[in-house]
């Protein structure tokens, strides 16, 4: 069953990760899919291969979406290909990390430019599509979907990383009201909250077994997430079978936010 058959996907931030599986699994559902990559074009390029060779259909567009004139002609190539969107996944992120005293400005300024300023340009155009276009028949119920990657630290304080936690605090708040704005429309807005998922980002904390036994010390469920915990969440969000779910947060993180340091202290 290809619950997205005849949609278009725009997921930021997909040449490897998190954002590479969620490309990969709406591609296998039926959508056609923008990988969007920053400086790995190389590693897209091989994702629409992929993507093909399975009998799907996806361009690599590179963009930085910090900055609007790039994000905005990543939609006209977009359009161009695909004529227009249905789904966004606003997953481009990164971390540059500091103690508070020591962060600069330009590591507070590019995390923030990144991970929250990319979520509200890329939200913006496809919302101006979406409410151009109007609702199409047979494709969805909803005029648009679109879903914002943040992070179980837009609830969690996370010392030597303010700039990170701020960008995904913002993020959530950024969802939820862009989610009252639009719901009208019959745009569905909502987010997903990963916790520890096994990607490059953090290979450093996952990649040896002393590293993941301290990491799993924090998770209850016991092993640390797979980038494809994340891309089946994105799916169900982007499908008809999430309808009436607008404004929140699926957190997918094996329990990390049930705060396991409690547990025993009850």
């Amino acid at each position: 069953m290809q619950r997205l058959k005849e949609q278009s996907a725009l997921v930021t931030g997909s040449s490897s990760g998190i954002g590479k599986a969620i490309a990969l699994a709406l591609a296998s559902e039926g959508a056609n899919v923008v990988i969007n990559f920053h400086s790995n074009e190389r590693s897209a390029d091989k994702i629409v291969q992929e993507i093909k060779s399975s009998g799907g259909n996806a361009i690599a567009v590179g963009a930085d979406v910090s900055k609007e004139d790039e994000v905005k002609r990543m939609f006209e190539q977009m359009f161009e290909a695909f004529g227009t969107i249905d789904i966004l996944v606003n997953n481009a992120g990164m971390q540059k990390d500091a103690s508070f005293l020591e962060m600069t400005i330009d590591d507070w300024q590019k995390v923030i430019g990144i991970n929250l300023t990319g979520q509200f340009l890329c939200a913006r155009e496809a919302a101006k599509e979406f409410i151009r276009r109007g609702m199409i028949k047979d494709r969805s119920v909803a005029a648009g979907k679109i879903i914002c990657i943040s992070s179980v630290h837009e609830v969690i304080p996370w010392a030597g990383h303010v700039n990170y936690a701020a960008s995904k605090g913002g993020v959530m708040l950024l969802m939820k009201s862009v989610a009252q704005e639009l719901a009208p429309h019959k745009i569905r807005v909502n987010a997903i909250a990963p916790g520890a998922i096994k990607t490059p980002i953090n290979k450093s904390a996952w990649e040896d077994p002393e590293s993941e036994k301290k990491l799993l010390e924090l998770i209850p469920y016991g092993r640390v997430g797979n980038p494809e915990d994340v891309a089946k969440a994105a799916v169900w969000l982007a499908s008809d079978d999430s309808d009436y779910v607008q404004g929140e947060t699926l957190v997918v993180d094996g329990g990390m936010t049930l705060y396991p340091g409690f547990a025993d202290n009850g």
